[in-house]
């Protein structure tokens, strides 16, 4: 029986609809895709800066499968792609271009025979950096006869190790799919993959019809396109009458759905009728907070509740009422943390679009207060040069995030800071008001859980 390979587009299609996905939504997704039984999982194409290269390497080296991306259409791009994974236990980069006529010229203004040059071009030069390279022909249902297929032929020639074919126009009836996927199959050697489209709620019957045609492998997603449980299920009823099976695991697609789902739901829906009620103000008490605390789930030792009490009062001084997500917020940067050698007393940061940033952060250990000055490209790069003045040591950032907990003006913000020291990542968090202010914290979080490891 034919094993096909299945890799999921669920990021892609959610930047493609422009939904907004954190850092640690990504992860999740990522994570539920690999248990779930995936072959890979695809990123979409990004901006060439630092945050996404640190985000891109942290998922490509946190999934124990094939993580694909986009090379672009530059020597840069493509360089900066396969740095974003080639951490990965399988790195592939892709070689995503237009074989339609109509999109040929619109998006790149090439005639046929000079997109052919530029498909062998940029697979030879992906697979200089990369093992694995995929080359993906958009649009390939409204391609002139014969022109995917050679697209695709100078693609393996070149040193393509799979191809897929799309249906972006979403028009093709399952027929014309699959005599595409045959005519290809005809023309290379590699692996074949499909993306069908749902536009016309035909992408299970395009699979299906592309799976008998020979294909080797398709593109799913948990929305959007073909669906990861539906193909899964077609799998697991009629794959014995296709001789195919696949990885994917239904019950688990199922329940990553629901996951998934339910996470990008807003968020005052997705919370419980008990946790919407929990909330902390100056008047609460100890004991009050703490049986709030054990309906969120958490069982905190004594010191960490003190911990918590004092982190929510000083919080609720500013804003005034604290909600569910705020004091799970809190409970994660405070609680369940290692002994405090370096606390935060103080800092002080100016910054402008016409001087150059500078902080003075002033420190507690072991009753003595150290302070540090410093320059920095920005009021937090300032405030950690400060920080490092202070300890005499730079550790390298290993990851860097800002995100708000909630919503409105007064928003608490939250930072996850990952420090390196001697090949060892240590992570910190911090909640504030102040968004600096939450950086410093996790600064001084994770710096911290480095101490007191040596």
């Amino acid at each position: 029986m034919k094993k096909l390979k299945v890799s999921d587009i669920t990021l892609v299609v959610a930047q493609e609809e422009r939904k907004s996905i954190s850092f640690r939504e990504k992860l999740q997704i990522a994570a539920s895709l690999a248990k779930m039984g995936v072959d890979g999982i695809e990123l979409p194409a990004a901006c060439e800066n630092k945050e996404t290269a640190v985000v891109y390497r942290t998922l490509a080296e946190s999934v124990p499968v094939a993580v694909c991306m986009p090379v672009g259409d530059s020597e840069a791009s493509l360089n900066f792609a396969y740095s974003c994974i080639k951490g990965a236990k399988k790195p592939v980069l892709q070689v995503v271009l237009p074989v339609s006529t109509v999109q040929m010229e619109y998006a790149y203004h090439l005639k046929a025979v000079k997109m052919l040059e530029k498909i062998a071009a940029l697979t030879a030069a992906a697979k200089a950096l990369c093992s694995s390279v995929e080359f993906i022909a958009k649009d390939a249902t409204r391609a002139e006869a014969g022109f995917a297929a050679a697209a695709c032929k100078t693609a393996v020639e070149n040193g393509a190790t799979s191809v897929c074919l799309c249906d972006d126009n979403g028009a093709a009836f399952p027929a014309e799919f699959a005599a595409l996927v045959k005519e290809v199959k005809s023309a290379v050697t590699v692996p074949v993959f499909m993306q069908p489209s749902n536009k016309l709620s035909m992408a299970a019957a395009c699979a299906v019809e592309g799976i008998k045609a020979g294909a080797d492998g398709v593109k799913t997603a948990l929305s959007g396109g073909l669906r990861s449980e539906v193909f899964a299920d077609i799998v697991r009823e009629r794959g014995d009458a296709l001789g195919v099976s696949c990885g994917i695991d239904v019950t688990a697609a199922m329940q990553t759905v629901a996951t998934i789902g339910g996470a990008n739901k807003e968020a005052d829906a997705s919370i419980e009728p008990s946790k919407k009620e929990i909330k902390f103000d100056e008047a609460t008490g100890l004991s009050e907070i703490m049986a709030q605390i054990a309906l969120l789930g958490y069982e905190l030792s004594e010191e960490d509740s003190g911990k918590v009490y004092e982190e929510c009062k000083r919080l609720a001084e500013q804003k005034g009422i604290l909600g569910a997500a705020e004091i799970e917020a809190v409970i994660a940067s405070t609680a369940m943390q290692v002994p405090s050698t370096y606390h935060v007393i103080s800092y002080v940061v100016n910054s402008g679009n016409v001087i150059t940033a500078t902080a003075t952060v002033t420190l507690e250990r072991d009753g003595e207060k150290l302070m540090g000055v410093s320059t920095g490209d920005g009021p937090i790069d300032a405030a950690f040069h400060a920080i490092e003045q202070i300890v005499g040591h730079h550790y390298e950032l290993d990851d860097f995030q800002i995100q708000a907990i909630t919503k409105g003006r007064e928003a608490l913000g939250s930072s996850l800071i990952r420090l390196r020291a001697d090949g060892k990542v240590y992570p910190g968090s911090g909640v504030s008001t102040d968004i600096i202010g939450a950086c410093v914290r996790a600064y001084i979080n994770a710096l911290n859980k480095i101490v007191y490891g040596e």
